[in-house]
């Protein structure tokens, strides 16, 4: 059955410029594959890096402060990935060099976020130091592996999305920083939508974001995975991977990704041109 809702979207957005995984200028929009959690083990590291190699994934999203963090750094910069940093505050900082005061402080940050559903939509006043210093230190991490500042910032669980972060000003302005998912024929929660628009009109003001976001599951029906690339025609489309899991790495490495793209190039990197604040 067709998606209504992604077919709903489908009217010209802002264009803009992005380089294909051939070396060929996409112009009006472009389709991006990017895939989270670099660094967070090195099975994850491998996997996704396989997607890069075979031009299935356009960027990454890199964390910090985790078991493979350190080694993914150098296989990003040996190997040309275009990395972001992936904020972590809600799993567990899993780096044997990470303080022990900032894994008490993301500890606290999380439990708060992750003890109820509406949590990431309320600015909690007394944890205010704690998200600004896990904020701040993931940050200076990055830095740290990658010798430049991130140009691109999202969340694990999408929590960079959360109050606390957004209306304490912790993002640099001006970066991309990833939005919240399009809205899809399904969705029922009312609060979803009030928190889609609430953070979107938000971002807009302050930084750069694509004009759409989905993941890249469910790969059924297929008409739905033509409908969102269909956008890229005019659109900035983001979709998010996650190659560590087995159903996504075989639907990337196996080639299932080129054929439902079609003349659609996938990008090679994450770009999106100063100036445009997104749909």
């Amino acid at each position: 059955m067709v998606n209504s809702s992604i077919e709903s979207l489908a009217v010209r957005a802002p264009s803009g410029e992005a380089t294909a995984s051939n070396g060929a200028t996409i112009s009006g929009g472009s389709l991006i594959l990017n895939a989270d959690d670099w660094g967070r083990d090195q099975k994850t590291t491998q996997m996704t890096l396989d997607c890069v190699r075979c031009g299935a994934v356009s960027s990454v999203s890199a964390m910090v402060f985790m078991e493979d963090s350190e080694r993914a750094a150098v296989m990003a910069r040996e190997n040309e990935v275009d990395a972001g940093l992936h904020l972590n505050l809600s799993s567990p900082l899993s780096a044997a060099n990470c303080p022990a005061r900032l894994q008490e402080h993301q500890h606290s940050v999380a439990m708060y976020l992750t003890r109820n559903p509406f949590a990431r939509g309320v600015f909690n006043p007394w944890l205010a130091r704690s998200f600004e210093y896990v904020v701040a230190a993931q940050i200076e991490e990055y830095v740290r592996l990658y010798g430049a500042a991130p140009e691109r910032v999202d969340g694990h669980h999408h929590m960079h999305l959360s109050a606390n972060v957004l209306l304490g000003g912790l993002l640099p302005p001006g970066i991309v920083v990833r939005r919240h998912f399009s809205h899809e024929s399904g969705e029922k929660a009312l609060r979803n939508r009030i928190f889609r628009w609430a953070t979107d009109a938000l971002l807009k003001r302050g930084y750069r974001v694509a004009d759409f976001l989905f993941s890249v599951i469910p790969f059924e029906p297929p008409a739905r995975l033509k409908q969102i690339i269909s956008l890229a025609g005019h659109s900035i489309v983001e979709v998010e991977t996650h190659p560590a899991d087995p159903a996504e790495y075989r639907f990337l490495v196996g080639g299932e990704i080129f054929r439902l793209a079609g003349n659609s190039p996938i990008a090679r990197g994450y770009e999106i041109p100063r100036g445009r604040a997104g749909k």
